[in-house]
């Protein structure tokens, strides 16, 4: 009787066996592509502009070699070539023009040209105000950026404000931008990094102050912090003297208008750029 279902038995347990394969193939998820990964942007090229010095060269013909700035018109004489407008190009793209003028010309066969920018004029940035070194700056990149620019210029002076003010043209009209530095280097500050343009100028105006006199410490100008309430000012000048009284303490505000405005503050409240506080002294 166990030998006539014995067949049977082997019928089932291989479709069993079956079975259980295709659930766990269908359980284990199929291996992924990975993901395709974005090619990073290519960074702008530098431009050639007016009043660059160009060394140029022509592979195995040195007297072909050049020394030339560009003229108002961004053009340059060549030898064989005669004159060639370069400005406005990139140096890959000045390279070429030059080679296909020289093969055009059929002078050479194949000819391979080199472009050495020597001094950049043409592209330049006025950095002016509270730097270490205030002058024209050369854009030796085409996406220099105001916080590269600044580096260059020495930095901040101690004097200077956070805010820095941009201007010059952007698509033919007026631009005109302030620019929190501090502001740059928190949480995706860096996307408010002006990339500068030629004829841009980069103001770096002093810090704002506050005047305090009277019954302080040390009575005088102080620089103005962020959010800097009237206690704070206080305590920047060494608080008040054996004599002052804080209940005497005014503010001189001017107005929209122009007008000085006398107020009474509470400790809290923050100050503007061009207070006086004046500490009374007391009575008693």
């Amino acid at each position: 009787m166990m030998a006539r279902w014995r067949p049977w038995a082997a019928l089932v347990l291989a479709a069993a066996s079956m079975a259980l394969a295709s659930l766990a193939s269908a359980q284990v998820p199929a291996a992924r592509a990975p993901a395709a990964v974005a090619p990073a942007a290519p960074a702008a090229e530098y431009r050639l502009g007016v009043g660059d010095v160009l060394r140029i060269t022509v592979f195995q013909n040195p007297e072909l070699t050049l020394e030339s700035r560009l003229n108002e018109g961004g053009v340059l004489s060549f030898p064989l070539i005669g004159s060639v407008r370069v400005g406005g190009l990139s140096v890959p793209e000045a390279e070429r023009l030059i080679a296909d003028s020289l093969a055009r010309g059929n002078f050479l066969r194949n000819p391979q040209v080199t472009i050495i920018v020597l001094q950049v004029r043409g592209n330049q940035v006025n950095v002016l105000g509270q730097v270490g070194r205030p002058g024209r700056y050369p854009l030796e990149t085409a996406d220099t950026r105001l916080t590269d620019m600044i580096a260059l210029a020495g930095g901040v002076a101690p004097g200077g404000a956070d805010v820095v003010v941009v201007t010059g043209t952007r698509d033919g009209k007026p631009f005109r931008e302030e620019v929190d530095l501090p502001a740059l280097f928190t949480a995706g500050g860096a996307a408010r990094d002006i990339v500068l343009r030629n004829g841009d100028a980069v103001w770096v105006d002093r810090q704002p102050l506050v005047y305090i006199y009277g019954e302080v410490q040390r009575p005088g100008p102080m620089r103005l912090e962020r959010g800097m309430t009237l206690l704070q000012a206080l305590a920047t000048g060494g608080g008040l003297t054996a004599r002052g009284t804080e209940k005497g303490i005014r503010v001189h505000r001017k107005g929209s208008n122009g007008e000085v405005e006398v107020t009474q503050p509470a400790m809290t409240d923050t100050l503007r750029e061009g207070d006086v506080v004046f500490v009374r002294e007391s009575l008693f």
